[in-house]
Order: structure tokens, then sequence, then C-alpha cells
């Protein structure tokens, strides 16, 4: 078990993150000692923990994570990766039509001025 000082540092989560992932109960410490309301955590809870990591470094929201994790099992997260995967796509493509569009801005305020 580990103290959620050291689960910290060996998740990279902040204690506050820990503590607001408890509260939301996206990923609940293994224990909590009954006389000084500790928080423990466990190596199953380290798997979870390096999930959510990745998961976040991925870009899905809280929501999202929170889908993962209420699939057990997991089966579902290859379909849920290529879902955020496609998501980025179209936010790239996005972005992409607004440079041309700010290039093309551009473009016609130099012809204006020449």
């Amino acid at each position: 078990m580990y103290k959620i000082s050291d689960f910290s540092e060996m998740t990279v989560l902040s204690k506050e993150t820990l503590r607001y992932y408890a509260e939301i109960r996206l990923l609940e410490p293994a224990y909590i000692d009954p006389n000084n309301n500790y928080r423990y955590y466990d190596d199953g809870s380290y798997f979870l923990a390096i999930l959510l990591v990745k998961l976040r470094r991925l870009g899905f929201t809280i929501q999202e994570m929170n889908t993962v994790m209420e699939d057990e099992s997991f089966a579902d997260l290859e379909g849920l990766l290529i879902q955020k995967r496609n998501k980025i796509q179209m936010e790239i493509e996005d972005l992409l039509l607004r440079m041309e569009g700010i290039d093309a801005f551009l473009e016609s305020g130099k012809e204006h001025k020449a």
C-alpha cells in the first residue's frame, strides 16, 4: 500500500488531483484509514492511475475518462481511442481551414495596399 504522497510521486498525479479523482469516483483509494482518513493506494490503483495519466495526455475529458473507467473490462477502449483520434483529425482539418482563411484574408489585404 502506498500513501497518497508516495502514490502522487509514482504517478505524477498531484495529491489534489488524486483527491479530486476520488471525489468524483474516477480513481478511489484502495483503503482509507478510519482513524486518520489517510488514503492508501495499491498496485491495481497504480495501473488505473497510469491509464488515466495516459488518457489525459491524449486529450480525454474527465467524462471520457469516466466512460473508460466504468467499463472495467476495457473492452471498448480501442473504440474510444479511435473515436478520439477521429475527433482530433477533424479538429486538425478545421484548424487548417481557418489558417487558409487567415492567409487568404492577409493576401487580400496586401492586394489592396499595392
